[in-house]
């Protein structure tokens, strides 16, 4: 059993992620997303491990999660491909917990000020329909994560 934003946790999710074929851009999809490659950053606060980052990249068809200590970025670097964020969500541990065990709906937690999002909100819809189809693949890490 995994703790939630743990390096075991995000090692098991990329684990399940990896059988999950996304399917290309539909012809709705929005000018950040129509490439099939788009950011989205979680600054969260207070977790167990100090404030974190939780980057989901998807990249033509692949998705994966990386952790890392939030800190800000080096100088020269924002220019950089890989720097590149398309939606940024700040929200605390105690939210972000409640969010991935489902006590939480995004939308709940948008409407009541709980999480602050600056950046590309379309992209913010594409990545909830994305984790939509991959929840069937995730549902085991899901089951077996601590918080």
């Amino acid at each position: 059993m995994a703790r939630y934003l743990s390096p075991e946790w995000a090692e098991e999710f990329n684990e399940a992620l990896s059988s999950v074929v996304l399917p290309s851009p539909g012809p709705d999809a929005t000018l950040a997303t129509a490439g099939g490659r788009f950011t989205v950053v979680q600054e969260i606060r207070d977790s167990p491990d100090g404030d974190l980052r939780l980057t989901l990249r998807v990249d033509l068809g692949s998705l994966r999660v990386r952790i890392d200590p939030l800190i800000n970025m080096p100088a020269g670097t924002e220019g950089r491909d890989e720097d590149r964020v398309d939606v940024t969500i700040a929200l605390s541990y105690e939210d972000a917990s409640a969010m991935s065990s489902g006590e939480l709906s995004p939308a709940e937690a948008l409407n009541t000020g709980r999480i602050k999002v600056r950046g590309d909100l379309s992209v913010l819809v594409a990545t909830q329909e994305i984790l939509a189809a991959a929840r069937a693949s995730t549902q085991t890490v899901g089951s077996t994560t601590t918080y």
